[in-house]
């Protein structure tokens, strides 16, 4: 009897297991599929061999707006997602904390957005390797990683990796390198900042709220280039030249929309570390469907360059797995040194009860 009924506790724990592990799986492919679309119909629309719309801070306006439109209704007049109140988002803590994160995140989507107009997807996905030797070098910065050896020896050789996918590319285009490698400068750079000005401040954003927030403030900067760059252009146009479709761009900023609640499902529910696994699968699957349906040149240099940097990336997500897994042992330890302790204090004062109704 007593072994049936451990078996069955077995078999349950182990269903529940499996059900945990195929939901995992489940958020990493909608975050991939949808990061995949955004990234591949953001080209399609900017490319002017594609569907020609080369105005990337008004595609970057457009989501924001959409998206601010959104978070609106879902925060403000819904009342489905609830604001954080602890600590609360005043004025000035919405002034000192959200406005400059904001105002990365208008310039990090502005210069990645724009650089589909010069470069293929392929190589766009390799110059994205360098994200995590932005963040180690930006973190030691602002003084939030410490310098170590090791680590600066994986960030050149993924540096390294990306210069020769780099030399080996065929539409190798300044323009728009320099826009992409702005672009990861400027998103390293928020990311430590959430660190500093958010997280350290026990302030946590789910991207419904952080897009009531953020989207506004990224609106309102992107008005002042937008107003500079592409007005005088859009003006210049007749309307009929400009070929606006409610249906493409509709459905670019849903998705767009769509993609922030998938990063919401796979962070909230694995781990930002599994989030950057997947955006390696995702890119190999990017490059490959580059390749073989938008025809993209990809050279064998290009290729071997990217490995190395692969291989660099894929050991940075390792020392990051080994240190998550260090920290949450470390907190298990205390946890049971604290409650051995209260133990020990519980059977201290029954002792002492016991001796004090003796003596009595």
């Amino acid at each position: 009897m007593g072994r049936e009924g451990s078996g069955g506790g077995g078999g349950a724990v182990s269903e529940g297991v499996l059900k945990k592990v195929l939901l995992s799986y489940a958020y990493v492919a909608i975050w991939i599929f949808l990061s995949f679309t955004v990234i591949v119909y953001n080209k399609y629309i900017l490319d002017p061999k594609m569907y020609g719309w080369p105005f990337p801070i008004s595609l970057t306006m457009i989501h924001m707006a959409f998206c601010s439109t959104l978070a609106i209704l879902l925060v403000r007049v819904l009342r489905l997602v609830d604001p954080p109140s602890s600590p609360p988002m005043t004025r000035a803590l919405y002034l000192s904390s959200v406005v400059p994160i904001g105002a990365l995140y208008s310039l990090s989507l502005w210069f990645s957005n724009s650089a589909y107009i010069y470069l293929s997807v392929s190589f766009i996905q390799m110059l994205k390797a360098l994200m995590p030797v932005a963040v180690y070098s930006i973190g030691i910065l602002f003084k939030k990683e410490s310098f170590r050896t090791s680590s600066m020896l994986n960030m050149l050789s993924i540096s390294f990796g990306v210069a020769i996918a780099a030399y080996g590319e065929a539409r190798f285009n300044g323009t728009g390198v320099g826009l992409q490698l702005g672009a990861v400068a400027f998103e390293a750079t928020r990311l430590v900042l959430i660190q500093i000005l958010l997280t350290s401040k026990g302030i946590s954003l789910n991207p419904i709220t952080s897009l009531y927030y953020v989207a506004p403030c990224c609106l309102a900067f992107l008005l002042v280039p937008w107003s500079v760059v592409e007005l005088p252009i859009l003006r210049a146009r007749s309307a009929s030249s400009l070929r606006p479709d409610l249906l493409i761009f509709g459905t670019n900023s849903l998705c767009a929309f769509a993609l922030n609640l998938a990063v919401f499902l796979l962070v909230g529910k694995t781990s930002a570390l599994t989030m950057n696994v997947a955006g390696v699968v995702k890119d190999w699957l990017l490059i490959a469907f580059s390749w073989s349906v938008i025809r993209d040149t990809v050279t064998a240099i290009n290729l071997f360059g990217y490995a190395i940097a692969f291989l660099g990336v894929a050991y940075y997500n390792h020392v990051k797995l080994q240190a998550l897994k260090a920290k949450e042992a470390q907190k298990k330890a205390a946890q049971a040194d604290d409650e051995a302790g209260k133990l020990l204090d519980q059977v201290d004062g029954s002792g002492g009860d016991r001796k004090g109704d003796s003596q009595a």
